[in-house]
């Protein structure tokens, strides 16, 4: 795939100018997103992605249009485990709703970064050690294992090491000053709970990127494809948050269904010198796993109550940070 250096400036820029819009003009005041306006955003970002497959099927042939389609699906549906992960973030930080978008659009810019590097290393390996493949199937084994394993087990990202030893060296303070990231108190520049809540979120998306980089290498071995159906499947993954949060707790079997896509993926990239499984088919295993295990979720939980009473704290909460930082 000859991709020349105008098409990634392009991409990149034309994503960069998309979060410039939504923070700008959209998100410049601090609010709490609706369902409404976050299931908006979600079918603009969704739209977005799905249509730059079409423009790269258009420009670099249906194959690679399909590769793109297939990582962006695998990408999107890896995504979603994240969304647990920033509401029990956000509770642990107790972050009000207006404030989380912010701490979501940097984490995003931060998300990208990481994964840029991460996708470059592993396409310098690909390329210089094939076997290097064959861990990268063995990881995405395991931890799907890992997260069948360990499915009922709730993260604490506020006993995180990085985020104590932030604690404890970075001076903090347990009060917002709107939605800034460090404030002023007594004459001194003091971190807010937001900024705490930031490197959580971040510290998650590396772990994520770890999982989910190898799994898009999986269907496709091409640079620009593997990071811009990352880059599109991050990009709406705030709009997502806002959207799902609420209802997260129906989803109580997605996390088997992620466990089956990363332990195929896995098998896939074990098995890609006997046999290589068409894109088409692991577009459709793919797809067809996620929809069982959401369509299984809903069915056995009819009738629950759909939210999530600790994840969308009030401002209030933030007295018990006075005991934490």
């Amino acid at each position: 795939m000859d991709v020349s250096i105008a098409w990634w400036l392009g991409v990149v820029g034309a994503i960069l100018a998309m979060l410039a819009v939504d923070l700008l003009f959209f998100h410049r005041e601090a609010h709490e997103v609706s369902a409404r306006e976050a299931g908006v955003w979600t079918v603009v970002w969704v739209t977005l992605g799905l249509g730059f497959g079409g423009i790269v099927a258009w420009q670099f042939g249906l194959d690679y249009g399909g590769q793109y389609l297939a990582g962006y699906v695998i990408e999107k549906s890896l995504a979603v485990d994240n969304i647990f992960v920033f509401a029990v973030i956000f509770s642990a930080f107790a972050i009000p709703p207006k404030f989380q978008h912010r701490v979501l659009f940097w984490g995003v810019l931060g998300a990208l970064a990481f994964r840029a590097i991460f996708i470059a290393a592993g396409a310098a390996l690909l390329d210089r050690f094939h076997w290097t493949i064959y861990l990268f199937g063995l990881l995405l084994v395991v931890t799907a294992w890992r997260m069948l394993k360990h499915r009922d087990h709730k993260p604490d990202p506020a006993s995180n090491p990085l985020i104590l030893w932030m604690r404890r060296h970075v001076p903090m303070t347990p009060h917002f000053d709107g939605q800034k990231f460090f404030t002023f108190e007594n004459g001194r520049r003091l971190a807010t709970p937001l900024f705490a809540a930031l490197v959580a979120v971040e510290i998650a998306d590396v772990v994520f990127a770890v999982d989910s980089i190898p799994a898009i290498f999986a269907v496709t071995s091409e640079p620009f494809l593997v990071f811009t159906s990352n880059a599109f499947a991050i990009l709406g993954l705030r709009s997502m948050y806002f959207f799902l949060a609420d209802m997260i707790r129906r989803f109580e079997y997605l996390s088997v269904g992620l466990a089956g896509v990363l332990g195929f993926v896995g098998v896939k990239m074990l098995l890609i010198d006997v046999y290589k499984i068409p894109t088409v088919v692991s577009l459709g295993v793919v797809v067809g796993i996620l929809a069982v295990s959401v369509l299984v979720s809903l069915r056995l939980t009819r009738g629950q109550r759909a939210g999530v009473e600790d994840h969308r704290p009030v401002e209030s909460e933030t007295d018990r940070l006075d005991v934490e930082v």
